[in-house]
């Protein structure tokens, strides 16, 4: 078996939540669950969205449909931020260039 595998019943009764909304998380491509041998597994890496999820879900009583537009608006920050670091890096050699033309 591989360690990084998380038996989905065991996670929910731990977490004491529903098996059920990890289903939906899944049916809302909002996660994986692999099945290994008839047995239903999650990865060790979705952890972290899935805790986040739950705590929405449960604590903040967002509904499967907000749950997704957040999803995506949080990819689309990080996607943003990504994108701003690579042009201040480009920025950062324009303006080296710049200067040394510059100096004289």
């Amino acid at each position: 078996m591989q360690a990084d595998l998380i038996i989905v019943n065991e996670y929910c009764r731990i977490c004491h939540i529903e098996p059920a909304f990890i289903f939906r998380l899944e049916e809302g491509g909002l996660i994986e669950i692999r099945i290994v041998e008839g047995e239903k597994f999650l990865k060790a890496s979705q952890l972290h969205d899935i805790e986040r999820y739950t705590r929405m879900y449960y604590d903040l009583s967002i509904n499967f449909e907000g749950i997704d537009a957040i999803h995506h608006l949080l990819n689309r920050v990080k996607s943003m931020q990504q994108e701003i670091g690579r042009l201040q890096k480009k920025l950062k050699v324009y303006e080296a260039d710049y200067f040394e033309e510059n100096e004289l």
